[in-house]
């Protein structure tokens, strides 16, 4: 058994969120991995982790397997709202239908992650949230509509509760990667968009690993708890916009 904190993360089974997963373990800390996929997270192999099938636009269920997991290893020291899906489309072409999934669960998703951990976190004056946003919550691009828009609430509602919690000693930051090596691609369906996004990724040399994005996570978490990284941008050096 660690005597290191908790560690949360949502959209646990693959991508950042797997990443970040394996990082952690790797410092010693207990985790509590939560996504749909239950499968992929047991397959990781982390010995030290309570796994949840969750479905963050369940806050209910968010809530429930931290229940769980703090009964095992204590507060959630660092909670990381990682879920998030990507439809990017011609506005135009979409099917609504995607703007609700994104919304749904790249900002309620996010909140209810949020809401989990902030009372208690702020009771406590300690912890760390970590919100995934992009750099397209910095920036805007014609097929990417609504994803932005999800993107710059995460933003504003990081600026928010980092002036909300900082009285608290509450540590506040937003991740704003950009071309990164996961599955973003899988939840793009419009073809054009589809074909456009991969010659982009070919000029700029590819993407970069999400152990990469897992990394600068945990070395900031690692700082003294009075002192914040308050956004981590990070892309492939090709990329330029």
């Amino acid at each position: 058994m660690t005597d290191k904190p908790l560690v949360a993360i949502t959209g646990a089974s693959s991508g950042i969120g797997e990443a970040t997963a394996k990082a952690f373990a790797e410092a010693g800390h207990p985790l509590l991995l939560m996504a749909r996929r239950k499968d992929r997270m047991e397959a990781l192999g982390l010995a030290v982790a309570e796994i949840a099938e969750v479905d963050v636009r369940d806050r209910g269920a968010i809530a429930a397997a931290v229940q769980r997991a703090e009964a095992r290893f204590g507060p959630v020291d660092l909670m990381f709202a990682n879920a998030g899906v990507a439809h990017l489309a011609d506005i135009a072409r979409q099917p609504p239908e995607e703007w609700d999934e994104m919304i749904d669960i790249n900002t309620k998703g996010l909140m209810n992650a949020v809401h989990a951990v902030l009372k208690p976190m702020k009771e406590r004056s300690t912890g760390t949230i970590v919100l995934m946003s992009s750099i397209a919550g910095r920036k805007t691009y014609p097929d990417h509509t609504v994803y932005c828009g999800t993107k710059f609430f995460t933003h504003a509602v990081g600026e928010s509760l980092r002036e909300y919690l900082a009285p608290h000693g509450v540590r506040v930051q937003v991740i704003s990667p950009g071309v990164i090596e996961t599955e973003v691609l899988s939840g793009v369906n419009d073809p054009e968009t589809l074909k456009n996004y991969r010659e982009n990724k070919v000029k700029m040399g590819g993407g970069i690993p999400a152990s990469h994005v897992a990394e600068l996570i945990l070395s900031t978490y690692q700082m003294p708890q009075n002192a914040l990284v308050q956004e981590i941008v990070l892309t492939p050096t090709r990329q330029s916009y």
